[in-house]
């Protein structure tokens, strides 16, 4: 394990936040899989700043398995931590550092374990992505190239953390802006003007609407802590000053979908009510327009795929969970066909907040987990 937590001791360092550059990160890990015989290539922005790495090690005319993870990390700022985030700091059997369980502990992990491989049977893939943290943005490039692949992968699996339980299944994401204009006019003649503001605040009550419905009568999966899909507004912009009726608005908004569940319809329902809004409001400079800025499929991967099995085998469970959180799992498995699930080292509960850790003990089992991998490989699974 010395050698993942000083692996991870790089990683940390190289301050990757979504958007920012990833390129001196990876052209670590590219040095490192070189050294180890890896065969591998870059997929990402043209002028070479955020790029995803994609390597192999052993034959290329064959399936094999590919440990997906993401360089990216989430902004420090406005959060108190007890250390510098990105450097890392170890006590009493925890690593701490921004993305030391989402998920730089994984491609840790993953990148020592390369080093270790030596001759494989059954082909290892590595795939380090960009930009996932801000909607699974980066890996779409790569996955366009592996789209043309001869030969692709015949298992996934998605690192994040899971306390290295296997996951079978998250939510879809669908994120959406709402622009409401309205008429701009003195606060002292409010009447005469049109609030945007007020246009989205009829809108976010038909959000609540919906998400009362779907909680009451809408698909259940009980797997997950919240078991039915989720309509969530983050952001409510609009205004300038007090006595100036504002004419637009803004609201950033969500849906996370279980599997049984269309956001496409959702979405519908939702569109419907906001044009009787506009109806009751019978002034032509009323307007509510939607847009959709970003989404990824959720996975639900059968427990009878053998891909699960294997993988239960691999760090000895005996059932599987569904996670809240999104990953790029659900583009691997609906674009490419691969089966795929989620199983990483560390707990999300640390994810996003200061003083994040992941814990030896579990950098640990990750490393037995894929020493165990290795070994199918090179028994030719």
């Amino acid at each position: 394990m010395s050698r993942t937590i000083e692996i991870l001791e790089k990683l940390i360092a190289f301050p990757t936040v979504s958007r920012q550059p990833n390129r001196e990160l990876i052209s670590f890990c590219e040095e490192l899989l070189t050294q180890a015989g890896a065969m591998h290539q870059l997929v990402g922005l043209p002028d070479g700043s955020r790029v995803n790495l994609y390597a192999t090690i052993g034959p290329t005319d064959r399936p094999g398995v590919i440990l997906s993870g993401h360089t990216d990390v989430v902004p420090v700022e406005g959060q108190a931590w007890s250390s510098d985030p990105f450097k890392l700091r170890r006590h009493d059997g925890r690593l701490y550092g921004r993305g030391a369980a989402d998920m730089k502990g994984f491609c840790a992990a993953v990148l020592a374990a390369a080093e270790r491989a030596g001759a494989l049977r059954t082909p290892l893939h590595l795939a380090l992505s960009y930009d996932e943290e801000i909607g699974c943005i980066g890996v779409r490039s790569l996955i366009d190239v592996m789209e043309q692949a001869p030969v692709r992968p015949q298992l996934c699996i998605v690192g994040e953390p899971t306390s290295l339980a296997v996951a079978t299944g998250h939510k879809g994401k669908t994120a959406l802006t709402t622009i409401c204009r309205g008429r701009e006019g003195h606060s002292a003649m409010a009447p005469i003007a049109l609030n945007a503001l007020h246009l989205a605040s009829d809108f976010l009550s038909v959000l609540r609407a919906e998400q009362r419905q779907l909680a009451a009568d809408g698909a259940q999966d009980g797997d997950y802590d919240v078991p039915y899909t989720t309509v969530h507004a983050g952001i409510l912009r609009g205004g300038v000053q007090v006595n100036i009726v504002p004419n637009e608005a803004q609201i950033d908004w969500e849906i996370r979908s279980i599997a049984s569940d269309d956001p496409a319809k959702i979405l519908h329902r939702i569109d419907v009510s906001a044009a009787e809004i506009l109806a009751a409001y019978e002034d032509p400079d009323a307007k509510i327009e939607t847009r959709v800025t970003n989404s990824y499929p959720g996975l639900d991967t059968a427990q009878t795929r053998e891909a699960v099995s294997f993988v239960k085998s691999l760090v000895g469970a005996n059932g599987t969970i569904k996670v809240a959180f999104g990953t790029e799992g659900g583009l691997f498995d609906t674009r490419l066909g691969i089966p795929t699930v989620v199983c990483g080292p560390g707990s999300m509960a640390q994810g996003h907040k200061p003083d994040e850790f992941v814990t030896e003990d579990q950098l640990s089992r990750c490393d037995v987990m894929l020493d165990g991998l290795l070994e199918r490989l090179r028994a030719g699974l």
